[in-house]
C-alpha cells in the first residue's frame, strides 16, 4: 500500500514513519510537511535512505498542492499527524491553529474523497475532552466523553474530529480517530514539558514550572501511540474512534523530580512560574474499548520509558542543539523569561 503521513517530520508523525517503515516493508510511506518550526528534516534522516520512503514538502490547507500529491502517490491511506500543537503558542496565536487544524483537515478529506482513498485516520488529542478533578481519579475519559475543550488548540482539534465524522456520516467517507494521552520519547519537540526539562537541566539552567506543578497527565511512549494506529488503520472499522492511554498517570512536578534525579542534578533548579491561562488539571485516558476489540495494550512502562527517553537525548545532542538555537530562544524567551516566579 502507498500510506501518506502528513506531519510526518514532527514528533509523532516522523515516529510513526520509523515505526511503519520497520513493520511493513512492503508499504510506501509518502512524508508530507510543510516544515514549519516544529517540522525537521534531520529527524527523518535514516528514513530518507530507505527506498520505501518519500518526502513531499507541501501544506495540507493548499488545495492544489494536496490534490497534486493525490494524483501523483495515489494513497491508499492517509494519516493526518499535521497540526498546530502547543496550547501556549494557540493561546498567542489562535487563527494558525483554526486555519491548519481544521481547514487542514478539510482540504485533506476532500482530497480523500476525489481521489477515492480507503481509509482518512485523524490523529486527535484526548484534549477535546477537556479536563478531570484532581479528587476524583476514579473518573476517565471513554469514547462517549462529551467535548469540553479549553484552548485554542484543543477547540480546533474537537472541530476537526466533528468534522472527520460529518463526512463519514454525509459523504460514506472510510474515517477513523484516535485521541491519545501525552507523548513522550525520541524526536519530541523541546518546547514540551519532557525534552525541555532534560535540556534545560543538561546545561543546568532553571526548570519552569507552571503554578505547583500538580496537574496530572496521562502519559504514553510514543512507539506504543504509533502500534495503536497502525492496528487502527489496518483492522479497525471505518466511522469508529478510539481513545489511546497508558494508565501512566504522574503529576508535572513528579516528572520533573524524576528527570532531575536521573540526570543526578538539583531539585534546586527547579522554578515554579505563573500558570498557563486555562490549564486543564488532570487527563486520563480509558483504552478499553481499543484493548477489547483490537487487542492493542502499552508495552513500555513510564519507568523504562523514560530511561529511554532520557538516553536518546543524551546520545543526540546534535539534533535537539540545533532546535534551540535561534527562533527557538526568542520564543522561549516569551514563553517563560517575563512570567512571575513563585
Amino acid at each position: 500500500m502507498n500510506i501518506v503521513v502528513t506531519g510526518g517530520a514532527g514528533f509523532i508523525g516522523s515516529n510513526f514513519v520509523y515505526y511503519e517503515l520497520a513493520n511493513h516493508i512492503d508499504d510506501t510511506i509518502i512524508c508530507y510537511d510543510a516544515l514549519t518550526y516544529a517540522g525537521n528534516l534531520e529527524t527523518l534522516d535514516a528514513a530518507m535512505k530507505n527506498p520505501k520512503f518519500k518526502f513531499v514538502k507541501g501544506d495540507i490547507t493548499n488545495r492544489e498542492e494536496v490534490n497534486a500529491l493525490f494524483k501523483n502517490e495515489k494513497p491508499d491511506i492517509v494519516v493526518n499527524f499535521a497540526a498546530e500543537s502547543h496550547v501556549d503558542r494557540s493561546i498567542n496565536n489562535p487563527d494558525l491553529f483554526l486555519r491548519t487544524n481544521i481547514m487542514g483537515t478539510c482540504v485533506l478529506m476532500d482530497a480523500c474523497r476525489k481521489y477515492g482513498i480507503k481509509r482518512y485516520h485523524q490523529v486527535s488529542t484526548d484534549e477535546v475532552y477537556g479536563d478531570l478533578p484532581l479528587e476524583r481519579p476514579d473518573l476517565f475519559f471513554t469514547e462517549t466523553t462529551n467535548l469540553h475543550t479549553s484552548s485554542p488548540y484543543s477547540a480546533s482539534k474537537a472541530s476537526a474530529d466533528l468534522l472527520v465524522m460529518a463526512y463519514h456520516r454525509t459523504y460514506d467517507l472510510p474515517c477513523s480517530i484516535s485521541r491519545c494521552s501525552n507523548n513522550y520519547g525520541p524526536y519530541h519537540f523541546p518546547e514540551k514539558l519532557i525534552p525541555l526539562m532534560i535540556i534545560n537541566a543538561l546545561h543546568d539552567k532553571k526548570l519552569p514550572v507552571y503554578g505547583a506543578g500538580e496537574n496530572v497527565r496521562d502519559w504514553l511512549y510514543v512507539e506504543d501511540h504509533c502500534s495503536a494506529i497502525d492496528l487502527i488503520i489496518r483492522k479497525g472499522k471505518a466511522g469508529d474512534l478510539f481513545n489511546i492511554g497508558g494508565h501512566n498517570e504522574k503529576r508535572n512536578i513528579d516528572v520533573v523530580k524524576i528527570i532531575l534525579k536521573a540526570l543526578d542534578k538539583p531539585e534546586s533548579l527547579i522554578e515554579h512560574v505563573t500558570d498557563r491561562k486555562g490549564h486543564d488539571r488532570r487527563y486520563a485516558i480509558d483504552p478499553t474499548k481499543i484493548k477489547n476489540e483490537l487487542g492493542w495494550s502499552p508495552k513500555i512502562n513510564f519507568d523504562d520509558g523514560i530511561k529511554k527517553t532520557i538516553n536518546w537525548y543524551l546520545t543526540h545532542k546534535e539534533w535537539w542543539e540545533h532546535i534551540i538555537s535561534g527562533d527557538y530562544q526568542e520564543y522561549y524567551k516569551t514563553m517563560y523569561g517575563n512570567r512571575a516566579k513563585l
